[in-house]
């Protein structure tokens, strides 16, 4: 018994006989499907001499299966409708965000700012799933398999599509004790004077980057603690540890409540942006859009400061 594959060949026939039995005739079927007599009569001859079975009875007054015929026929309904869900699950899928979306986001970041709001986002759109990844490197959306990712740069990335959520400023602080014990720096040089508590991925060359005048200026920095996250840092600091070069997402709220307090801000690096970013797609998902949209409108899309960043004082 031969099993030959099915073909888009047998499957456009099938969807023609299929609709030849449920209009009644070759003529209401060819209606229905918007094609010509002839071209529904040529398809169904030609299934029937693939099949080498005939499956209808025609005269020019009425038709019916054959016994081979009804068989068929119930099969061709069946896959007809299992066509006809796929195109719903699509269509759903493009009309609401529903299913797991992969998001990447780095440690720190994702701790601190994304995993607070996902309840909001979640009760926004219930048939939304999250599968929440954090890590400092950056993964590759398409060979992982992520739906989206949240990147801290001064650079856009390459290939990807990126929407502006804020503005990331780094901010040089230490703890009031901190500071009445050993002084407060005026000039970046006076640095050397200090322990600078550093993360080593983040400190290359072991130097912070300060702006005098326009110029960036590299100042060497050591300290006691070295440490590989932004988090800890920040403890450790607010301990009374030494100064810190801190992203303001993770001291704004001890900045606010002065458990921290700037240093050297006008000699501060440009501001960073975080975005978010996704593979480039004609027809971008519900789910992504709704993930971007939402984070977004939390953090102030870049147009207005984000709450993170309410320490400092109206320019």
């Amino acid at each position: 018994m031969k099993n030959n594959p099915i073909s888009p060949a047998d499957l456009a026939a099938m969807a023609i006989f299929a609709a030849v039995v449920e209009a009644g005739s070759l003529t209401a079927a060819a209606e229905r499907l918007q094609l010509s007599k002839s071209a529904v009569s040529k398809s169904l001859a030609e299934l029937e001499a693939r099949l080498a079975a005939r499956l209808l009875q025609r005269t020019t007054r009425r038709q019916s299966l054959t016994e081979v015929g009804q068989a068929y026929f119930e099969h061709c309904r069946r896959v007809m409708a299992e066509a006809g869900e796929a195109q719903r699950a699509v269509d759903r899928l493009h009309a609401e965000p529903v299913g797991v979306l992969r998001v990447s986001a780095p440690i720190s970041f994702g701790n601190l700012h994304i995993a607070p709001h996902l309840p909001a986002l979640l009760a926004r759109h219930p048939g939304l799933q999250i599968e929440l990844a954090l890590n400092d490197r950056l993964v590759d959306l398409a060979e992982e398999g992520f739906d989206l990712a949240v990147r801290i740069s001064d650079q856009p990335a390459e290939l990807l599509v990126a929407r502006t959520l804020a503005p990331i400023h780094w901010v040089i602080c230490a703890s009031p004790a901190y500071l009445a014990a050993h002084g407060r720096p005026q000039h970046p040089a006076q640095l050397a004077e200090h322990a600078c508590l550093t993360y080593p991925m983040l400190t290359p060359g072991g130097t912070w980057p300060c702006y005098e005048a326009g110029r960036r200026v590299d100042i060497a920095v050591q300290g006691p603690l070295r440490v590989n996250s932004s988090y800890a840092l920040q403890a450790a600091c607010s301990g009374g540890l030494g100064l810190a070069r801190l992203p303001s997402f993770c001291c704004g709220e001890q900045l606010a409540q002065g458990e921290l307090i700037a240093v050297l801000d006008e000699f501060a690096a440009p501001p960073q942006t975080a975005a978010a970013v996704f593979l480039p797609n004609r027809y971008l998902s519900p789910k992504v859009r709704a993930c971007v949209d939402f984070l977004r409108e939390r953090f102030g899309a870049g147009l207005a400061a984000p709450y993170w960043d309410d320490w400092r004082a109206p320019a």
